[in-house]
């Protein structure tokens, strides 16, 4: 791999008025500002939620990594001044994302309409668990909810207990990494037709597709919905497909080809297999499925997982370690390619950051700055964007427009 250099920012000269919150929004303007766009973190006065809880709770951690190379001002939309505001920074902006509610921008009279006759060539981004439109528009939506209503949690678990949900908040940010998708596409698509656009992304519309293979296996079973496969395919048309015990912990091994099988049988040594009819095939390993397991779990039960992994690759079988949230943070692997980095933090300590995949995949680097304190920005974005002078900011400060400055726990 080569090593990356400095490259101009993708996004440079973008500028996006950030009011995301918690993980769904955030995602996606962190992955902008790390591309290089001028992303303006617009809070209320207390601050975004994710914000709002303590420093030293588990919220401190992602709202660290979601908002790394922003800028933050403080704004209460709802009062007449506040608006008033907002507006006149939208005339300067690229992209207003938001993921409230749908209508709750409507509310305050700040629509993508509104939005859009003070700056034609806005893109509006807004994010919501089942968008804009639709009989369930207005459903409250988390990332919980949406796992429930898109069928994951129907195949998330095992077949004799309760359904499961992801142990991660994949629906907020496969909606994020989609947010971020449609905005540079219609970015793109304005330099040609000179006119902004409304996104209404849906978390639900995001993850359907990862449900891919659950709907093979409705179709290929003649239209049943199957139980939970727990570890195995979700249509049981593969083996060995699952998660392996090993004498330290626990493998996960796929053979998709009858190659893999056999670079598998040769691994552990269990040649004598080869020219076994029964299990030569895929579909005969998958009318087999209860044997093929149990032919692999006597020997890696008879091992640790790192040898299980490096006899497995070294022979050619596609497989991995099952790894711990500390296994992964120390992933030398991952520090090498730069998609984690360790920090010092002023409240947190020691601490291991992500980077932007974006970023990694292109080669591009980008100095990476911790999240502003809220309102940080207060003077350099009305004072630079809107020429406010330093009075007329005390004024609003004085008023409750805007909050003072913060610099509570920053170095």
């Amino acid at each position: 791999m080569t090593t990356p250099t400095a490259t101009p920012a993708s996004l440079s000269g973008i500028t996006v008025l950030d009011l995301g919150q918690i993980y769904n929004g955030p995602y996606a303007t962190f992955l902008m500002a790390m591309a290089g766009a001028r992303v303006i973190k617009v809070e209320s006065l207390k601050g975004e939620a994710l914000r709002g809880t303590s420093e030293v709770s588990s919220a401190a951690y992602p709202f660290m990594m979601l908002n790394q190379n922003k800028e933050s001002i403080s704004l209460d939309l709802k009062s007449a001044r506040g608006k008033e505001l907002f507006k006149a920074l939208v005339k300067k902006a690229d992209v207003v994302l938001e993921n409230f509610a749908p209508d709750t921008m409507e509310n305050l009279g700040l629509s993508a309409e509104t939005l859009l006759e003070i700056n034609p060539k806005l893109i509006y981004a807004a994010g919501s668990g089942y968008g804009r439109s639709g009989i369930h528009r207005d459903y409250l939506a988390m990332d919980l909810t949406v796992q429930a209503m898109s069928g994951i949690m129907s195949v998330t678990g095992f077949a004799d207990s309760p359904p499961l949900r992801a142990g991660v908040a994949l629906c907020d940010f496969f909606g994020g990494v989609h947010l971020y998708g449609a905005i540079v596409t219609k970015l793109f698509e304005r330099q040609t037709s000179g006119k902004g656009a409304v996104i209404d992304m849906a978390m639900q519309d995001t993850v359907l597709p990862t449900m891919a293979s659950v709907f093979g296996a409705y179709y290929f079973h003649g239209r049943q919905v199957q139980p939970r496969t727990d570890n195995r395919h979700a249509a049981l048309t593969l083996a060995p497909y699952n998660v392996y015990e090993t004498n330290d912990g626990h493998v996960s091994i796929i053979c998709v080809r009858d190659g893999h099988w056999r670079s598998l049988l040769k691994a552990i040594g269990r040649d004598d297999l080869l020219d076994n009819e029964a299990l030569k095939t895929r579909d005969g390993r998958a009318e087999r499925m209860e044997e093929v397991d149990a032919i692999v779990s006597a020997w890696t039960r008879r091992h640790s997982k790192s040898e299980v992994l490096d006899k497995l690759q070294a022979g050619g079988v596609p497989s991995a370690i099952v790894r711990d949230v500390e296994e992964v943070l120390a992933d030398q692997h991952m520090h090498d390619r730069g998609m984690l980095r360790d920090i010092d933090h002023p409240v947190l300590g020691d601490v291991t950051l992500m980077n932007s995949p974006l970023n990694i995949a292109m080669g591009e680097t980008v100095e990476a700055r911790l999240p502003p304190a809220l309102g940080e920005q207060n003077n350099l974005v009305y004072g630079e964007l809107l020429g406010l002078s330093e009075e007329a900011i005390l004024e609003l400060t004085d008023a409750g427009v805007i909050g003072a400055e913060d610099k509570k726990g920053r170095p």
